[in-house]
């Protein structure tokens, strides 16, 4: 993992934390249109830090079977 991945990260892991707190706010206070919104939102951006995360994942792993010699099976495709 690169410090661009993990900064990329991290902000999306912060965006995604504040997205959740104003969620928290809005349904304490019983705003519940507004939370109903901001929920949509939060849930985007955990969609979104889930996707980059795989993605660093994936290239990891990528990197890995690489550097090893591909003396890892390829996975088993069942129909």
């Amino acid at each position: 993992m690169t410090a661009v991945d993990s900064l990329m990260l991290d902000a999306k892991q912060a965006i995604m934390d504040e997205h959740h707190r104003r969620f928290q706010t809005l349904h304490q206070e019983g705003r519940w249109e507004e939370a109903l919104q901001q929920i949509h939102v939060t849930l985007s951006c955990a969609t979104d830090l889930l996707n980059e995360s795989l993605r660093v994942l994936e290239e990891a792993l990528d990197g890995y079977n690489h550097t090893s010699g591909g003396s890892t099976p390829p996975p088993k495709t069942t129909k």
